[in-house]
């Protein structure tokens, strides 16, 4: 690495590898773009599902592709005759309209026209659910008002939140990084570089995340590349704080810039490295998920963070030695100042506090982020189509206002698909409890669809109740399934708690593994994940705790505890890893204990600016009025915060002055004799170290 470390700062070379990186870069954004995406919604629903092999027998029918969308027109009182007759006349002429009379309520109140939407994806629908909407709310009569719901409308209005968000989200993100980074550095110029060079990383990596994904033919949602630049921003971002804090310490004690980068590089490159490959193999565990999204998601995030440390290994370094100390300015570091380690700084005097009452701090914090994560036992999750929004759109409401007039279930039925008999099976339908209505809708190629109403409210345990009794008199004939989002819902939670029974332990013994490799030591891995998966289970159990009483959420969204669980997993262990390299190197001149304590006055700095700008990086997600990734921002925003200034803070620097060289065992640490015994000596004077036995 010393080698490629100096081809990279030599002089020339950093500046023509810098600028063809970047224009390289640029040129494969603009010209190779980001591949077409995503492909048809039946994808999206987890494997081997009742519902998946509904909606892919449904697939067989003519013009199957498409949905429906349901026109509610209601008021505060029973309809007028010339009210009733607008609405007959838009049951004829709206776009799409089959002529078919509208339904009106028994309280008379309210008419629906039902328009069956025939399109394959999700902007096509938003388009046709937008022409419906002002072909049906034009020239009304005073005291009518028209509102468009059904799974068409749903989609569009789910499609309208990420309608730009893209760059609402990279603006949010970008700007939130360039002020961190300015505070950080306290530099009117040095936070561009790296804002450049992560920013650029950001773009291609979504180039070549997306053409990874259509190569393997895998599926990405529209929220895919909104978390894959949050990540590539953060953990990029992170890379870079550590490599320049490391080429600014070197300048304090290396005269030729080149030489100091040469030096950094080569020192973190390992860090960066081992935690970057920590975090892919991390995010490829998602590929085991049953959900074809989350694995798309997996895949793609796994690609950007290679993307990001390579930007970071390779151009960040040639683009700073371009410039001189200046860049820095006004805080130049000059020869002959202090190191990060051998200064006094508010880092070094929380561990010299720590190494006072070490098992104290142990105690304490365990007990503190045991009570955090009491909260868990009270989570309920499954979110309805009402709650999936922060700011509740025109299909919800009006799906409400639908269910004040007609069966709860009218705007959106339960489907059965089968390849028998379509009227026996709508019979049978019919006849369990909890359905008002059952009759075939659509029939063609051997194949029948029926629409059963179900009484009971969205999302209720009676709707639940009702659609698991339909399949259970359903069960004995063949090729027939229950779909509908209802069904759907039912089998994505049955999924997500498989995912996370699965996942869990697999990413767990990954991450075991990759440390133990790269420390070359069983028990610090062992505390290194114990410690993370505390931080999850104190961050879950808080975050539950300010979703019920300070946003309302009654519920989680099934996917969130495990996208929280391994990216908090995988970007945790960063920061054990840039403590604990730091203290296996201080520790070869300088012993165990003390190498823990100069370690942490090194990196608490950086990984303090680190864990924040990261936590604020993943609450940008709340711009989105989606409520999945609103509460996985918070859930990894709390997460990082609690990592980066408890756990890394004093938690794990606690635990290594207790067990001293036995952190490392079986790895011995090789201590020259003479700086071993002066570093002893330091800890004395600093005072007494209890080590339990030792």
């Amino acid at each position: 690495m010393g080698n490629l470390a100096h081809a990279i700062t030599r002089k020339w070379v950093a500046g023509i590898l810098a600028l063809v990186a970047i224009l390289g870069a640029g040129a494969i954004i603009g010209v190779v773009g980001q591949a077409e995406g995503p492909p048809t919604a039946v994808a999206a629903l987890p494997d081997g599902t009742d519902s998946k092999a509904a909606a892919e027998l449904r697939a067989e029918l003519p013009e199957a592709e498409g949905s429906a969308a349901v026109v509610l027109y209601s008021s505060d009182a029973a309809l007028t005759p010339d009210q009733l007759a607008v609405v007959q006349e838009r049951a004829r002429t709206l776009p799409g309209a089959t002529g078919a009379p509208p339904a009106v309520a028994e309280d008379g109140t309210a008419a629906t026209v039902f328009i069956p939407v025939n399109t394959s994806d999700a902007v096509e629908t938003a388009e046709v659910v937008g022409d419906l909407r002002e072909a049906a709310k034009a020239d009304l009569p005073d005291g009518l008002t028209a509102r468009v719901t059904g799974p068409a409308a749903i989609q569009a209005d789910l499609a309208a939140v990420f309608d730009g968000a893209n760059f609402r989200l990279l603006a949010a993100t970008a700007s939130v990084v360039a002020l961190l980074l300015v505070i950080t550095y306290r530099s009117p110029v040095l936070w561009l570089v790296p804002l450049t060079v992560v920013g650029v990383a950001d773009q291609l990596a979504a180039v070549a995340a997306t053409h990874t994904l259509a190569a393997f033919d895998v599926l990405w949602d529209e929220s895919t590349i909104g978390i894959l630049s949050v990540l590539v921003f953060g953990a990029g971002t992170d890379y870079a704080l550590l490599l320049i804090s490391r080429y600014r310490d070197q300048l304090r004690v290396t005269e030729d810039r080149r030489e100091a980068m040469a030096i950094a590089l080569r020192r973190t490159t390992e860090a960066i490295v081992a935690s970057s490959s920590t975090v892919v193999i991390g995010l490829l565990t998602l590929l085991l998920s049953l959900f074809p999204a989350t694995r798309g998601l997996g895949l793609a995030c796994a690609v950007g963070v290679v993307v990001a440390a390579f930007f970071v290994l390779v151009v960040l370094p040639a683009a700073l030695v371009v410039f001189g100390r200046w860049i820095f300015w006004p805080k130049v570091p000059k020869v002959g100042q202090a190191g990060l380690a051998d200064a006094n700084s508010l880092w070094r005097r929380i561990g010299d506090a720590v190494a006072k009452r070490p098992a104290g701090f142990v105690t304490v914090t365990l007990l503190a982020l045991a009570v955090m994560a009491g909260g868990i036992t009270q989570i309920k999750t499954g979110l309805d189509g009402p709650d999936q929004f922060l700011q509740k759109p025109e299909a919800i409401a009006a799906a409400e206002r639908l269910g004040e007039s007609f069966p709860a279930g009218a705007a959106d039925p339960t489907i059965v698909v089968t390849r028998g008999d379509g009227e026996a099976t709508a019979t049978a339908v019919a006849a369990v409890d909890g359905i008002s209505d059952a009759r075939v809708v659509a029939s063609g190629n051997g194949v029948s669809e029926i629409d059963a109403v179900i009484d009971a409210a969205p999302g209720s345990d009676e709707a639940e109740a009702t659609v698991t009794a339909l399949r259970e008199a359903l069960a004995g004939q063949a090729d027939t399934h229950v779909g509908g989002t209802e069904a759907e819902a039912m089998d994505a939670s049955a999924s997500a708690a498989r995912d996370r029974l699965v996942i869990f332990p697999i990413i767990l013994a990954l991450v075991l593994v990759s440390l133990a490799a790269l420390l070359r030591s069983v028990v610090a891995p062992i505390i290194l994940v114990a410690t993370v998966v505390a931080t999850y289970m104190a961050s879950l159990g808080l975050s539950w705790v300010l979703f019920t009483q300070v946003f309302g959420f009654e519920r989680l969204d099934d996917g969130v505890p495990l996208l929280a669980f391994v990216f908090l997993v995988a970007l945790g262990v960063d920061y054990n890893i840039f403590l604990i390299t730091r203290a296996a190197e201080e520790a070869k001149d300088h012993g165990s204990r003390s190498g823990m304590l100069r370690a942490l006055a090194a990196t608490g700095g950086v990984i303090t600016s680190a864990g924040i700008l990261l936590a604020a990086v993943f609450a940008v997600l709340g711009v989105l009025p989606l409520v999945v990734l609103a509460q996985l921002g918070v859930i990894i925003c709390v997460g990082v915060l609690l990592d980066t200034l408890v756990v890394r803070t004093v938690l794990v620097p606690a635990i290594g002055l207790i067990l001293g060289d036995r952190f490392w065992w079986p790895r011995r640490v090789d201590t020259r004799p003479s700086v071993a015994d002066a570093a002893d000596s330091t800890d004395r004077a600093e005072g007494p170290v209890p080590v339990g036995g030792a």
